[in-house]
């Protein structure tokens, strides 16, 4: 039997493979963040695909966290009955949902929030669309609760898990980075103090979660700019999350303003190029005590199977090639290896912007294009 379907079980919450569905964007929810019908098919899809575990499109904790259109949203008490239709959906098609908890920081813009975006430091920075306001202590501190409290509301409406979104240049990974953190208090100057917030925003999650639910985080390995956080920083504060209890790691790098070296490269279309963050990946897990997951670029069976059975990793996770094809994970325990047809054009973004949500550009052009031919021929016969 591969590695990649085995059976695992991460702090009592059984996963049928070591497979996940990494979080994106979708575009599928309303203003207010209210997942509807779309979502809920988009991830029923995923469930049935096969996927181990599906770890949703980012949430905001707060209203001033909002990045693009149509995001995921937990902040309030009032979204409970459309999570628990969502949720409940997932269950019955025999999935796993980890709610993924974020705060874009400096990365949004006042006219998506209606006021100046919120950072570590007021500073003026690539993957900034304008300066933003330093966050002051009070605040900082009400972001940590922000944190906890959706983490309360993911496990009540009846999530498996929740991960914590410290990756790709929002505001977990703007206090790790000296690039975005300038501070000089406790929050910034040392390593540590840089760490201060993601280890306050755990902790408080881990408080009003308990030690029996899942919490699992994306970590930058690297920004991949000039001045921003390097691998050496990263394992520090993974193996400060090892230690203090969290339940897996998935291996991420990059922020929009990282070029060619962004979390969603392209022209992955040969194995040499897929599982971009294996190394950092591999760095992390040896430093640490806790399950690890590799994400980046992973397009054929062989190089995911490689990961764990190889590396040493735990997990594997995707995320274009499931929106390509949900089905992906059942297609391969069933025998077809033959690799996701995903070409990491990322077009698959532009319609969750001018459709209402996310889907495979390439596959439609595709479905119309033999479409056309079949018309055509029946009209020549």
């Amino acid at each position: 039997m591969s590695r990649l379907f085995e059976p695992t079980t991460l702090n009592g919450m059984p996963m049928a493979n070591r497979l996940i569905r990494s979080a994106t964007w979708e575009g599928m929810c309303d203003d207010a963040g209210r997942p509807g019908q779309k979502l809920i098919d988009c991830y029923t899809a995923l469930a049935h695909g096969g996927v181990g575990l599906i770890v949703s499109g980012y949430a905001f904790v707060t209203p001033t966290g909002k990045q693009l259109p149509g995001k995921l949203g937990i902040d309030n008490d009032s979204l409970a009955g459309d999570f628990r239709l969502l949720i409940d959906a997932v269950h019955t098609a025999g999935g796993r949902l980890a709610i993924q908890l974020v705060h874009a920081g400096g990365q949004t813009n006042a006219g998506r929030i209606g006021q100046q975006p919120l950072a570590p430091s007021a500073v003026a920075v690539p993957q900034f669309q304008e300066v933003p306001a330093a966050l002051e202590p009070a605040a900082i501190r009400g972001l940590v609760q922000a944190f906890a409290a959706a983490a309360r509301r993911a496990k009540a409406w009846g999530a498996d898990a929740v991960q914590l979104h410290g990756a790709h240049g929002y505001l977990i990974n703007q206090f790790l980075s000296p690039l975005t953190n300038r501070r000089t208090d406790a929050w910034g100057g040392s390593l540590e103090n840089r760490c201060r917030f993601l280890m306050e925003v755990y902790q408080a999650v881990r408080a009003v979660v308990g030690r029996d639910f899942p919490v699992l985080i994306k970590l930058n390995s690297m920004d991949n700019i000039p001045g921003g956080l390097e691998l050496e920083d990263s394992i520090y504060a993974a193996k400060r999350l090892s230690d203090a209890g969290i339940d897996a790691i998935e291996v991420s790098s990059g922020t929009p303003a990282s070029g060619a070296k962004s979390p969603v490269r392209k022209k992955i279309n040969k194995p040499e190029r897929e599982a971009y963050h294996r190394e950092a990946a591999m760095r992390i897990k040896a430093a640490v005590q806790c399950p690890v997951a590799l994400v980046g670029g992973i397009r054929s069976f062989a190089i995911a199977e490689r990961t764990v059975a190889e590396d040493g990793l735990d997990y594997v996770a995707l995320s274009r090639p499931l929106i390509r094809e949900p089905g992906l994970p059942r297609r391969w325990m069933s025998g077809d290896r033959r690799p996701s047809p995903c070409v990491s054009c990322n077009e698959c973004f532009t319609p969750g912007l001018t459709e209402g949500g996310i889907y495979c550009v390439t596959e439609k052009k595709q479905r119309e294009k033999a479409q056309r031919k079949a018309n055509q021929a029946k009209q020549s016969a």
